[in-house]
C-alpha cells in the first residue's frame, strides 16, 4: 500500500487548493528513465481513470495505473521543507538502486 505522510498530505492539499481548475487527486506513476531506469511521476489530476486503483491518503485521493502499483507497494511519499530546499521524497522499500537525486530507482 502506499502511504503518504502528514507532510506530504499538507503540502498536496496546498498544490490542489492553489490549482487554476478543480482536481480531484492526485497521480503518482512510475514511468522509463531517470539515472537508474526508472523514475516517479506526480501530477494533479481531475478524475481517475476507469483502470486506476485510487488510494485514500488522509483527504487525499492518490491514483495509480495498474502498471505503477506493484512498484509503489509499500512506498511512503515525505514532503521535506528545509533550508537546502523542499521537495517530495519518495522512499521505495522495493528499490535495489537508487540514483543521487532519489528521483529514480531501479529494481
Amino acid at each position: 500500500m502506499l502511504n503518504l505522510t502528514d507532510s506530504a498530505q499538507a503540502a498536496v492539499s496546498r498544490f490542489m487548493s492553489g490549482a487554476e481548475e478543480p482536481v480531484s487527486g492526485l497521480r503518482i506513476s512510475v514511468t522509463g528513465g531517470g539515472c537508474s531506469g526508472m523514475q516517479y511521476s506526480m501530477a494533479l489530476e481531475k478524475q481517475s481513470a476507469d483502470e486506476d486503483t485510487v488510494i485514500e491518503c488522509g483527504e487525499i485521493k492518490v491514483f495509480v495505473d495498474p502498471a505503477s502499483l506493484p512498484l509503489l507497494d509499500g512506498v511512503t511519499v515525505d514532503f521535506l521543507d528545509t533550508m537546502e530546499g523542499s521537495g517530495f521524497k519518495f522512499v521505495n522499500p522495493n528499490a535495489t538502486n537508487t540514483c543521487g537525486c532519489g528521483s529514480s530507482f531501479s529494481c
